[in-house]
């Protein structure tokens, strides 16, 4: 299993450019924050669709580096995305994945989107990562 921490240290150097930060990882599941912004609002004043769709992915990649090890080449093949309501324009997104298959060459989870303290979700995703065949156990 790979620990917040060692997760944390690998997405911080391989994806800079990621605002995410993990809040949880293990048991086939993670959860992880995005801070919002001027910079992730559209129009209306809601949170952008790829912010979101973002938090999603980043949260799946997190569930399954927890579940298999730092294994960077894992890709993500399929993301569908259900927008519900409006999330809040000043408070982090949170996304909670739980992994509900990993098998040898393919996983499936699902994100619930929340905006920080609010009970009902903003968002909803389903993705399937591909897992490559020399991957570490």
């Amino acid at each position: 299993m790979v620990t917040k921490a060692e997760l944390s240290a690998f997405l911080e150097i391989e994806f800079p450019q990621n605002r995410c930060t993990i809040e949880a990882v293990g048991n086939r599941a993670a959860t992880v924050r995005h801070p919002i912004g001027r910079a992730e609002l559209r129009p209306g004043g809601t949170v952008s669709g790829p912010v979101m769709m973002t938090v999603a992915d980043v949260a799946l990649y997190a569930a399954l580096l927890g579940e298999i090890g730092i294994v960077p080449m894992a890709v993500t093949t399929s993301l569908n995305f259900n927008f519900l309501r409006k999330p809040s324009a000043d408070k982090a997104i949170i996304g909670e994945c739980r992994l509900m298959k990993v098998g040898r060459t393919l996983a499936i989870g699902e994100v619930s989107l929340y905006s920080e303290g609010e009970p009902e979700p903003v968002a909803h995703a389903v993705g399937t990562y591909a897992i490559p065949a020399s991957r570490a156990r």
